[in-house]
């Protein structure tokens, strides 16, 4: 096992270039039965995913991290797990023990992925980390990056990824039935938290809770004074905080879509409709036109997104009933539409249209000449969900799905589209030096917020 270093050490490996390897984190777990993981942010979304893990039976928790330790949305997972090490600040978490964990999943606001898997790879830690992987195209970048350069196991925990509807999409794109993709639709209309909701500024000043640690909480992101509003979720409302519908559902709807057909980056994301735009928190509703250039013989594809409750998008006359895959988890607020229209995509295909919906859902054929002669091929099952797929690939047996490598470009095509939306303004890309063409606004919203002092040694790999 390799000494721990201290994190003020770590801050300045990275700057420098060092590099932990996991090989001698991995030679010590590869014999047992079971990986020590540790697990940042714990309540809501974080707790499913702690116990997505627990539920392998091929992890012990050993250390907790929240900055609001034992607020009620944390306390299951603190009771759950009562032998484990509570901490309050993953830099701390990573000073007293990080000698004594191989793995952890990031299961924080969006806007503080970034600086924990950062410090977390620097470490040799293998990470499952909450989509979207990070705030900001840069964010995302530099976390690919990082993944390349520690060799560590990553996940991003869009968890129908491991489904059968990534299997399906696969075996159809290589069977040719899946083929030359122009057009896709998805689409997003349930409630969401800040639907109904107008600010004219950022919210007013609160005291801080006495249990909670607020400085790791605004970790990267742009400094504000505490107010309650922000936590609990609210954060995915405010741009500086969260990443829309887009950056949470998108993941989940064209995920497969974006791997397998290729996409890329886009050269241009244009809001082509927005209703209640603001420039502090996410539209009531808006559709944005994705371009994603020509690759190799596959041609151009147009993807747009619809979102919003009064968004509903065009769809073929015999759509019929939305696509629902049964093991969606609930929301943390507001709900999933499925009697009107529940999230998903329509894709248009050489010769056929499909149709589909979010997570692990399969595709449906309907329509298209082609409907009537198609032979399709057998899919193979899926052999682990999402969470046993990444402690496998921890302990060497498998390789992530969802890996950075992967999940990265969508999610910074995601980011694209995101700062499309916070301008209310056509967002011009080049993907070879992965630069905004002729928009300075939009080219410094790529780096996301300027880090305190602090903070910006995780912007130096």
């Amino acid at each position: 096992m390799i000494s721990h270093p201290h994190r003020r050490t770590v801050l300045t490996a990275m700057a420098a270039g060092a590099v932990f390897s996991p090989s001698l984190l991995r030679a010590s777990t590869l014999n047992d039965a079971k990986i020590n993981i540790a697990c940042c942010g714990i309540g809501g979304r974080g707790a499913d995913v702690i116990k997505g893990l627990a539920a392998t039976g091929l992890v012990n928790v050993v250390a907790l991290c929240d900055t609001h330790l034992g607020s009620a949305p944390t306390t299951a997972i603190l009771n759950m797990f009562p032998e484990a090490k509570h901490f309050q600040d993953f830099r701390k978490m990573f000073d007293a023990m990080g000698d004594n964990f191989v793995a952890m999943s990031i299961g924080t606001p969006d806007h503080s992925h970034f600086p924990i898997a950062m410090h977390a790879m620097a470490h040799g830690k293998h990470i499952y980390c909450e989509k979207p992987m990070g705030h900001s195209f840069h964010q995302i970048q530099l976390m690919m990056d990082a993944a390349r350069k520690y060799k560590v196991a990553t996940q991003m925990g869009n968890q129908g990824h491991s489904g059968q509807g990534t299997f399906q999409f696969e075996a159809w794109v290589k069977a040719g039935i899946i083929k030359n993709v122009t057009k896709i639709t998805a689409f997003m209309n349930s409630p969401r938290r800040w639907h109904g909701k107008s600010y004219t500024d950022y919210l007013p000043a609160q005291p801080v809770p006495t249990d909670m640690d607020f400085d790791p909480w605004l970790a990267t992101a742009t400094p504000h004074p505490y107010n309650y509003g922000y936590e609990v979720g609210e954060w995915r409302s405010w741009y500086d905080f969260g990443n829309g519908a887009l950056g949470d559902w998108g993941a989940h709807i064209f995920d497969n879509a974006h791997q397998f057909l290729e996409l890329g980056l886009p050269t241009s994301v244009d809001p082509v409709y927005m209703q209640g735009y603001s420039p502090l928190i996410y539209p009531q509703n808006s559709t944005l036109k994705f371009s994603f250039p020509a690759r190799g013989n596959q041609p151009p594809v147009e993807l747009t997104w619809y979102e919003g409750q009064q968004n509903l998008p065009p769809l073929p006359e015999n759509f019929g009933a939305s696509v629902v895959d049964p093991n969606i988890p609930p929301p943390t607020s507001g709900s999933i539409e499925t009697k009107r229209l529940a999230p998903g995509k329509v894709i248009y295909g050489e010769g056929l249209i499909f149709k589909g919906g979010s997570h692990a859902s399969e595709m449906e054929i309907i329509g298209g000449p082609r409907a009537k002669d198609i032979k399709l091929p057998e899919v193979p099952k899926s052999p682990s969900d999402h969470f046993l797929n990444f402690v496998r690939a921890v302990k060497g047996e498998e390789v992530c799905r969802s890996r950075f490598e992967i999940a990265g470009p969508l999610c910074q095509a995601m980011a694209l589209g995101i700062i499309a939306q916070r301008l209310n303004e056509k967002v011009v890309f080049d993907p070879a030096t992965k630069q905004v063409i002729g928009n300075e606004k939009a080219a410094a919203l790529l780096a996301g917020a300027t880090p305190r002092p602090e903070w910006e040694a995780y912007y130096k790999l």
